[in-house]
């Protein structure tokens, strides 16, 4: 029986809408336009053809699916600063000379609109769908560091919410690290890197209690990268881009009223891995404990505690004792 998708404390967003979810999926093996394809037999929609290395499907359901080579170095557009002095052919060449050669080693990706998180289990017929065309995970190559992220809409944007889930996080992140398993690879390069112990314990203390403006510079000054588990730029730049400009110079930084959930692999190899639905329940998992707030009050405590002893060896269990 097929995983379903369980429910968060807060399904529906502000609006009242059901809260949707945006994936990207990172894989090798099976070229941009033939994956681009197999969305467009599950989803519907057209092809359009942006460059070699990117194709846009317009129109399906859900709305437009990307699927590219995860490298801007491979797309002739204005921000690419190795090929935007090329004119004309001769850029489109360059452009997809340099996706044949990093396209060796770096994934192709397929970047979904928000899909309801009670319709999930769409896309893990386009898993499938892959699998079945023989693409490669994570784990296929000591080379690869694939991953599957999710950016779970928000139901709320006050502080309080925000920072209820970021401890919420901070607690359950070795846990999930432990049951996700991460990848070798994945845990040498730096894109989904742990919070540093010394802002865990900043914001795990009791009396932390800023407004969003301490919260988003208290979070940049101790995280200056997007390249984190759970990276929140996006959404500080969602709520406050005068504060995010003020403090990061990043061009890649897309406002979203979204966490972005960065930590698990994508093993479209394995037919044991859990999938989008599975990555997805284990996410709401953080948001259980983040509407709990006695539970979570009682977490943050002991987590904190054990900071300050230096004792994160026993976390895990601590956390296993306390939180079944």
């Amino acid at each position: 029986m097929s995983l379903q998708p369980e429910q968060p404390p807060e399904p529906t967003s502000s609006e009242g809408a059901t809260r949707r979810v945006g994936v990207e999926i990172e894989f090798a093996g099976v070229e941009v336009v033939d994956a681009a394809d197999l969305v467009r037999e599950l989803f519907g929609g057209r092809l359009v053809r942006i460059d070699e290395h990117r194709v846009r499907v317009e129109g399906a359901r859900f709305g437009g699916f990307m699927v590219e080579l995860d490298s801007m170095y491979a797309h002739p557009d204005d921000s690419n600063a190795v090929v935007s002095k090329l004119k004309g052919k001769m850029k489109d060449k360059v452009a997809g000379a340099i996706g044949d050669i990093v396209g060796l080693w770096l994934p192709n990706e397929i970047v979904a609109p928000p899909v309801p998180y009670d319709q999930l289990g769409e896309l893990d017929r386009l898993i499938g769908a892959l699998r079945a065309h023989n693409a490669e995970g994570t784990g296929a190559s000591v080379f690869y560091g694939f991953g599957l992220q999710l950016n779970p809409e928000v139901a709320a944007t006050d502080v309080d919410y925000i920072l209820r889930h970021l401890r919420a996080y901070l607690i359950l992140s070795p846990w999930l690290r432990q049951q996700i398993e991460i990848d070798l690879t994945r845990r040498l390069l730096p894109f989904a890197d742990p919070f540093p112990e010394e802002y865990a314990r900043h914001v795990l203390a009791p009396d932390y209690l800023p407004d969003l403006e301490g919260l988003i510079r208290d979070y940049v000054a101790a995280n200056p990268s997007r390249n984190r588990e759970l990276d929140l730029m996006p959404l500080f730049m969602e709520l406050a881009p005068e504060v995010i400009r003020s403090l990061v110079d990043d061009p890649h930084i897309k406002a979203r009223p979204t966490f972005h959930y960065r930590l698990p692999n994508a093993q479209l190899d394995d037919p044991g891995w859990v999938g989008v639905v599975g990555e997805w329940n284990r996410w709401v998992a953080v948001e259980r404990l983040a509407a709990d707030r006695s539970r979570l009050e009682g977490a943050c405590a002991g987590v904190h505690a054990r900071l300050e002893q230096d004792a994160r060896a026993g976390w895990i269990d601590w956390l296993k004792e306390r939180l079944a």
